[in-house]
């Protein structure tokens, strides 16, 4: 029997009023949004802030998302969007995320982000330092 995942980051949020659409559920966008709020708070958890991660002299870009919806999410529901390690390549890096409500799967992505050098804007592997942090979670 394979162990649960653990998070790398989780994070609480409420459904906004904005955030819902004329049906009165979250607006399809919102969901990537929310991705992305934890997303940096998995990089403050592994590397202190955002500043301290570009520091290493990397920084990421996301270049590809997929999105599932499994169930409506409405205004004031209490969410978590938890995130999990999925993959470290070369240059890229993939994470799953899911967005529960209570027990229930509201959401599911997956992420695919690229290291890039920040002068350049160009594809490049990470740092070790940075690659040993990811690698670590993958138990690589």
């Amino acid at each position: 029997m394979t162990a649960p995942r653990r998070p790398i980051a989780e994070l609480p949020l409420r459904v906004r009023y904005h955030e819902c659409d004329g049906q009165g559920i979250v607006f399809n966008a919102h969901y990537l949004a929310y991705v992305d709020m934890c997303s940096f708070e998995a990089e403050k958890a592994l590397f202190g802030s955002h500043d301290e991660f570009l520091a290493h002299g990397t920084d990421v870009v996301v270049a590809e998302a997929n999105l599932k919806f499994r169930a409506p999410a409405r205004y004031d529901d209490e969410l978590v969007v938890s995130q999990y390690p999925n993959h470290l390549g070369t240059t890229s890096l993939i994470f799953d995320f899911e967005i529960r409500r209570g027990e229930t799967l509201v959401a599911a992505a997956t992420v695919r982000y690229v290291f890039i050098d920040p002068a350049s804007l160009r594809p490049t592997p990470p740092p070790d330092a940075v690659r040993k942090v990811y690698a670590a979670l993958l138990g690589d």
